[in-house]
């Protein structure tokens, strides 16, 4: 009966320790490498102030999610946007959407990453992220909601200075523009080991 009943708790238990929570969980600033096809990027997150932002971009990490995902958005003068959409620009699963933490002190400043988050509303961010390539105050919250900064990118300026230079237009599956006519491809996305 003492082995049925560990068996339910292990089986229970299983989901919560694949959250992006229990990853490094003394470290408050852990750091992700982006392999991409232009380059490696390093993001070092900050748990400190965007602790529910940064522990569901670690489960996303952790759960292989962003590996194959392309950067779908790239405005040279504004932000890099990626985490949603495989590289034939199908929209990947999302887990679920997290509370909007623009307001942790946190600003949109040039090669910050925030939380993308849906029109319909600032509680709706999942699996997109974006880079800021500028210094974007407008993204920042004040009478309304802003994005949700959750770290900064800490080595790779020369990749995003590469990818900077890349054409962009309409796709047509995704009936946007500025999108990479050369796809920007997250190969892997990696949880380095904690200093």
């Amino acid at each position: 009966m003492k082995l049925f009943f560990a068996a339910i708790l292990l089986l229970i238990s299983a989901p919560v320790l694949a959250t992006g929570e229990h990853l490094q969980k003394d470290n408050l600033f852990p750091r992700v490498k982006l392999v991409t096809t232009e380059g490696d990027i390093v993001i070092e997150l900050d748990r400190m102030k965007a602790a529910l932002t940064v522990n569901n971009f670690l489960t996303y990490v952790d759960k292989k999610m962003y590996d194959g995902t392309v950067f779908h958005r790239l405005e040279p003068n504004f932000v890099l946007q990626g985490g949603g959409y495989d590289r034939e620009y199908i929209a990947i699963k999302s887990i679920k959407e997290i509370p909007n933490e623009s307001g942790n002190g946190l600003k949109n400043i040039q090669f910050s990453v925030a939380m993308a988050h849906q029109e319909k509303g600032p509680h709706t961010g999942s699996n997109q992220f974006f880079i800021n390539l500028n210094e974007n105050t407008s993204l920042n919250p004040g009478k309304t909601w802003g994005y949700a900064v959750f770290g900064n990118v800490v080595e790779g300026f020369e990749t995003l200075e590469k990818i900077k230079l890349l054409e962009t237009g309409l796709n047509e599956k995704l009936g946007w523009e500025n999108v990479p006519k050369k796809p920007v491809v997250i190969a892997r996305a990696i949880l380095l080991p904690a200093k």
